[in-house]
């Protein structure tokens, strides 16, 4: 989910049906678009938006891989239609029933940053060759930029399992948010070129093995952190599994604050909103969760001012 303007209007991604849809500034929902060739099937699908100068630009399954393709728009927002004619920046990504990464975001370089799972192979997040387990960095047109770590290789930093979100703090710190497997789940400072040690480690103790360690870990009995929001100085997580909202410091990433917790089930991603709101969007209907009724919604909170 993204927003398109400085007012309430916002673009979602629907992972099974590949429709873009647009919500409008009086709360009505209509389709922007459709994402031709996405194969759904596990979490795979059409995942990951991002906006940059007017074009949005889409991370999704086909059937050859994980893809991102930048679209055109037409329309003011409110009456925004999906071009016809993509654009393809990058395919064959790794992909599998799960572990597909899927977010994408521009950073305050102007670049595209990538998350790829390790698409159900633990090894390839080691390995050099491989794009699974990776956070990428490219330019809007997809090429390698010049300061990347390894010459030629669009390779950021290495070592995730499944990165669910990432953003960046006003000094330009970049944070992501991680699935564990089975006992941590991870909030990560990124740095160019570190390993984040997956599948070696999960979680913190590996940085006597030259492996960076998480700034923050939770059970993953009571976090699955997925989408991230850096508003002001607070990095706000969403938790599926744990079901909460959580604030953190973005100078002190070693704490955390819950919100929310219990009250709306599984939250898949949070927004800064318009006039100082937050917004999340619940994720109950996916078979994992509990249904209520109305759901799956997008939650409208105030920012609290002190």
């Amino acid at each position: 989910m993204v927003r398109t303007g400085d007012g309430a209007e916002a673009l979602i991604s629907e992972r099974d049906s590949a429709r873009v849809l647009e919500l409008t500034a009086d709360g009505t929902v209509r389709e922007a678009g459709t994402v031709a060739g996405v194969r759904h099937g596990g979490e795979g699908g059409l995942l990951g938006l991002a906006l940059h100068q007017g074009d949005l630009f889409v991370y999704s399954t086909a059937e050859d891989g994980n893809r991102v393709q930048r679209f055109s728009l037409s329309g003011e927002p409110g009456s925004v239609t999906l071009g016809d004619d993509p654009v393809t920046i990058l395919d064959g990504l790794p992909a599998n029933t799960f572990h597909d990464g899927g977010r994408i975001a521009f950073g305050p370089d102007d670049m595209l940053y990538v998350s790829v799972g390790d698409a159900g192979d633990r090894s390839s997040a080691q390995d050099p060759d491989s794009l699974a387990g990776k956070i990428l960095r490219v330019t809007p047109d997809g090429d390698v930029p010049d300061d990347n770590p390894a010459a030629g290789s669009p390779v950021w930093s290495s070592g995730h399992r499944n990165v669910q979100g990432m953003g960046w703090a006003a000094d330009g710190t970049m944070f992501a948010s991680e699935f564990g497997e089975d006992t941590w789940d991870e909030l990560n400072v990124i740095e160019p070129g570190a390993d984040h040690g997956w599948p070696e480690v999960e979680g913190v103790g590996g940085e006597d093995r030259g492996f960076v360690d998480p700034v923050q870990q939770w059970s993953t009995d009571e976090a699955s952190p997925s989408g991230l929001a850096v508003v002001g100085d607070t990095v706000f997580v969403a938790n599926l599994r744990g079901e909460v909202l959580r604030g953190v410091p973005a100078s002190d990433p070693s704490s955390s604050t819950e919100y929310f917790g219990g009250e709306f089930g599984r939250i898949r991603t949070v927004l800064e909103g318009p006039d100082d709101t937050l917004w999340f969007v619940t994720n109950n209907t996916d078979g994992r969760g509990e249904p209520r009724d109305g759901d799956d919604r997008i939650v409208s909170v105030p920012l609290r001012t002190s």
